[in-house]
């Protein structure tokens, strides 16, 4: 222990700390599930702003962090909204969607995503 009462704590390896990028890169690959690709989504692209299914428990400062991390660029602004799912009928069974989150991303001026791109974890 030092003077201060602190416990004294060692540096990290080259290792360690390239294993904590790769567990935080697939924590960021949870959050964010798909693009979502519609009419309006691609309306929303020409805007700067770009539009993921994300976790349900995923909150916006996640959301940010995420974006920022996996395709490297730098977000404005996020909104969010939970979209309820809908009621739909299979010959003559009724069933429900599940619910999902949907984030919109507003990115800094002049950049942009190709979401067709693939995205490699390393």
């Amino acid at each position: 222990m030092s003077l201060l009462g602190g416990r004294k704590t060692k540096s990290k390896s080259k290792a360690q700390k390239k294993k904590a990028s790769d567990v935080a890169l697939l924590r960021y690959a949870t959050v964010i599930r798909s693009p979502v690709i519609t009419e309006k989504a691609t309306a929303c692209n020409e805007h700067g702003q770009v539009i993921f299914k994300v976790a349900m428990d995923a909150n916006k400062r996640a959301i940010r962090a995420a974006v920022e991390s996996l395709f490297g660029v730098t977000v404005n602004k996020v909104n969010t909204l939970v979209m309820k799912g809908k009621r739909k009928r299979f010959r003559n069974i009724m069933g429900r969607r599940s619910d999902y989150k949907k984030a919109i991303v507003t990115l800094k001026k002049g950049q942009s995503i190709d979401l067709t791109a693939k995205i490699e974890l390393k």
